[in-house]
């Protein structure tokens, strides 16, 4: 009774601060306004004030969030046990994805190709010598060890 006696003086007040707005031609501000404002009165019709009355001050609604706390709580707790138990940390759980990865290759997709390319038309002797005189033999040695 009291909630909806606040509620209704609060869409009262509201609808009074959008009839001054409005005065002042601002229309769409006091449209905001009071549609704001209905809503307090809206939820008291349609019952849900009293609903959530009811759910605040009831000592066994509270035991209920209670006992569903502890549920979750109960529910993580066996997570991380079961983690501990199985699959170890992080670490170890990447490194087995990897090795899923690796295992899902065909065995000889990761090699490099060692033959020459498409339109490949120099030897595959030792590197040239630029016009400078640099000599970028260990370059290319780096780069063949790792099939590029």
């Amino acid at each position: 009774m009291l909630t909806s006696t606040i509620c209704a003086a609060v869409s009262a007040a509201g609808l009074g601060i959008a009839a001054l707005t409005a005065y002042r031609k601002r229309f769409l501000a006091a449209t905001r306004i009071a549609a704001f404002s209905l809503v307090p009165i809206g939820l008291v019709l349609t019952g849900i004030v009293d609903w959530l009355t009811d759910v605040v001050f009831k000592p066994s609604v509270w035991a209920g969030f209670g006992i569903l706390a502890l549920s979750a709580l109960l529910f993580m707790v066996s997570r991380v046990a079961e983690r501990r138990r199985v699959g170890g940390g992080r670490k170890e759980r990447t490194a087995a994805e990897a090795g899923a990865q690796r295992d899902a290759m065909a065995p000889g997709a990761s090699a490099p190709s060692l033959g020459p390319g498409r339109g490949a038309s120099r030897p595959q002797g030792k590197a040239k010598k630029s016009a400078d005189g640099e000599d970028f033999s260990d370059i290319e040695a780096i780069l063949k060890k790792h099939g590029i």
